[in-house]
């Protein structure tokens, strides 16, 4: 029956079902023990006397088995399940292989030794071993196994195993007919193997199966071993051919095809009464190191092993133990260097031990169970490793994250010193109860008494963007962290979620977005920022309009802001009684910020008719020139209105103008390709300009966002103002490249930021 699975097994890889030119299959002696369970589970529900019925239930469930497997094997192909595999982590393959190598050094001792049964690590054990009549036994095989692997490190020559071997095997020979040993004492004394029977032919076996004799409620019995024999056949895959893959260097292999073989061949085997096969890794590797990487090589193995399958198994009895025993211990000792000694170093102290505590366990206990404790451990290590990286990928404050709206400066200064009331955190990679304790820790550190009396907060950001999951623990903690911003009065903002998305959903579901917890939510962190500073602004503006009310600016500045007005709620007037830190830092930022403002000589420019109030708004800090020198400039511009919704002009457009914007609110929209941007720009703010006096095309979309009322400069204009007024022209070309580094400081915070 072994015989016939591997020639099939053979002839079906060999002949293309298999990348793996010079893979070999065969029966792997670990399915033994399932094979034992079906037979006692059928001896004991047959009964020892009737003999008859046993073997022939036995050898039939045998065969099933093998078509059950290769039906599993062919679907998990064909449904392309071998992505699967790709679970697996690369050193727990390591682990099973070095597992296998201690597996054959225990075997080669078993086989060399003439132990029966496993090899038990007892003192019995150890004391047979060191009998006068059993140590040259497997010390013999083990040092010509040494003795081999040193010489692999200075001959390279294919032919030097095979070679080798059949070297041995001549020189026993040798010393046996030289002191004329006679076969018979060479086999007692356990120096050859003893000859099996030999009077059954190779199909003896087919005689056994007798449909009559099956005792079919037995047969059923053995299901549950059946499908207990598939499943570690389907372990034994994800082992061996990804493990082939790694020795032989082949990067275009394809697990389900390795799988569809393997159902074939098993199938195939199963239907002509025999058992299962696998691509053995052991015995490619050998066959491939000795020259056999080619299909030619495989078809011509599985003829010379029907060959020996009619020879019959009496050959057997005239090989040298030593020469089998030192073959095992041969590919026993390359597996463990691979997986152990070439490893160290490259490995991760965590994955190293993983790859030590697998090897350790196949040897000592089972091979299923290695591969369960290295999974076990590969979960561990993956944890720990993951948890030592934090998920926090960058911090900012609200001074150095800011929107991309173009605000008056006196915006920009107040924002610049109550930013630090906004406090951002972007996270990144897989959010599991492993990586989100430390972000919540951060949290609590900046909400501590002594922390956050020193810089309170009043928004916190959570920029999901770069985050690729969440688990149920990492979910539920963003509900608790929102509670405990919400005992201190902070609000939690998410950016860069899709609420209808994966991650989404993960929140929804632990009732994060529910009305009660009053999260906000925006699709990106520009957003977010633009919602903090308008909040802000709110208190500022509030404040102005109690210290200034009966000041024209004041209302002049309250008409041009550009965001919700509303008196103060509730919720902020304990902050106007300066009750709170963030209250007290806001008002004393607003003060501050208004006493600069009107720190300078009176602006009776303000009363003027526009666009000379707009043009100096616009040219505050930026020039040094007066209302006398500006004045010139006043009849070039022209006022023109733009109802919601209206383009001012497309991006790739000669650019004819450029634009004050007396009131309303604009959008610019950038299409690049390294990704759309967009940013607002309010009232009292310039736009176009650059393009305008360099010369160039138009970088964005400009839509009027609501009414607006602009003052444009268009090219008739500028030719007529550099001809008339030069000094003002030139003044104005300096401006433009002052407001040219404006902007481009905030597009690299923006970047910097968004990207970081």
């Amino acid at each position: 029956m072994f015989y016939v699975s591997t020639i099939i097994a053979q002839l079906t890889y060999s002949c293309g079902g298999s990348i793996f030119k010079g893979g070999i299959g065969s029966e792997m002696i670990e399915v033994v023990p399932f094979f034992h369970k079906m037979a006692f589970t059928i001896l004991n529900k047959v009964g020892a006397h009737n003999q008859k019925s046993v073997l022939a239930t036995t050898i039939l469930s045998f065969s099933i088995s093998s078509i059950l497997t290769g039906v599993v094997f062919f679907l998990m192909g064909a449904c392309r399940l071998g992505s699967l595999i790709g679970f697996f982590p690369r050193h727990i393959l390591i682990g099973c292989i070095g597992g296998v190598g201690w597996f054959l050094v225990a075997t080669g001792v078993e086989v060399s030794a003439r132990i029966e049964g496993n090899l038990d690590y007892t003192l019995a054990t150890l004391s047979k071993l060191f009998q006068q009549d059993t140590v040259f036994l497997w010390l013999t095989p083990l040092l010509l196994a040494l003795v081999l692997l040193r010489t692999q490190r200075f001959v390279t020559s294919n032919f030097l195993v095979g070679g080798y071997f059949i070297g041995v095997a001549l020189i026993f020979y040798f010393f046996k007919f030289a002191l004329d040993f006679p076969i018979e004492t060479l086999r007692d004394r356990g120096w050859v193997f003893n000859a099996p029977p030999g009077n059954h032919p190779w199909y003896h076996f087919y005689t056994l199966y007798d449909f009559q004799a099956v005792d079919w409620g037995a047969l059923v019995q053995t299901i549950p071993a059946m499908f207990a024999l598939t499943f570690f056949g389907v372990l034994h895959v994800p082992i061996n051919v990804p493990a082939l893959g790694i020795m032989t260097g082949e990067d275009n292999l394809n697990v389900d095809r390795e799988l569809i073989a393997h159902g074939v061949s098993n199938a195939l085997s199963g239907a002509v009464g025999s058992i299962q096969n696998y691509l053995v890794y052991t015995n490619s590797i050998l066959f491939i190191e000795s020259g056999g990487d080619d299909r030619l090589a495989g078809i011509l193995l599985a003829f010379a092993t029907f060959g020996i399958l009619l020879a019959g198994p009496a050959v057997i009895g005239y090989i040298p133990i030593m020469v089998v025993g030192a073959l095992i211990f041969l590919l026993g000792f390359e597996l463990l260097i691979e997986a152990l000694y070439e490893t160290w170093g490259r490995l991760h102290r965590l994955e190293y031990l993983t790859v030590v505590i697998i090897v350790v366990t196949m040897g000592a206990w089972d091979f299923v169970v290695g591969i369960l404790v290295g999974i076990i451990l590969a979960c561990i290590s993956f944890v720990v490793q993951t948890s030592r990286k934090s998920a926090i990928r960058a911090t900012y404050s609200g001074q150095i994250a800011t929107s991309t709206v173009r605000r008056p400066p006196v915006q920009l200064r107040f924002l610049q010193a109550a930013g630090q009331q906004t406090f951002v955190i972007k996270l990144a990679g897989f959010l599991f109860f492993g990586t989100i304790v430390s972000v919540e820790n951060r949290i609590r550190a900046l909400l501590a008494e002594k922390a956050f009396r020193d810089q309170p907060i009043r928004f916190l950001v959570l920029d999901v963007k770069d985050i690729n999951g969440v688990d149920f623990s990492a979910a539920e903690a963003f509900s608790r962290i929102n509670r405990i911003l919400r005992v201190k009065g902070v609000n939690m903002i998410i950016s860069g979620l899709d609420v209808d998305g994966e991650i989404g959903q993960s929140l929804s579901g632990v009732g994060l977005f529910n009305e009660e917890n009053q999260v906000k939510i925006f699709e990106n962190l520009n957003g977010a920022l633009e919602y903090c500073e308008n909040n802000l602004l709110k208190t500022f503006y509030r404040r102005q309009e109690m210290l200034t009310s009966r000041h024209a600016n004041s209302n002049l500045a309250a008409e041009h802001l550009e965001v919700p007005k509303q008196r103060a709620s509730n919720s902020y007037s304990a902050e106007t009684m300066y009750s709170s830190p963030r209250g007290h830092h806001l008002h004393q930022v607003a003060e501050t910020t208004l006493h600069d403002e009107h720190a300078g000589p009176p602006k009776k420019w303000s009363s003027y008719k526009q666009p000379l109030p707009l043009l100096l708004q616009v040219l505050e800090g930026l020039s040094d020139e007066h209302e006398d020198f500006w004045f010139h400039a006043v009849n070039y511009f022209e006022r023109r209105k733009f109802t919601q919704g209206s383009v001012l002009f497309h991006k790739g457009d000669y650019p004819d103008c450029f634009y004050l914007l007396e009131d309303g609110i604009l959008r610019a929209d950038y299409d690049l390709p390294q990704g759309r941007y967009a940013e607002l720009i309010v009232s009292g703010r310039p736009c176009g300009e650059l393009p305008f006096f360099s010369e160039t095309t138009r970088t964005a979309t400009m839509i009027a966002e609501k009414d607006c009322v602009v003052w444009q400069l268009n090219e008739d204009n500028w030719q007529r103002l550099q001809k008339d007024k030069p000094d003002v022209a030139q003044e104005l070309l300096k401006v433009s490249l002052k407001l040219t580094k404006e902007r481009m400081d905030a597009v690299t915070a923006y970047v910097l930021t968004n990207g970081g």
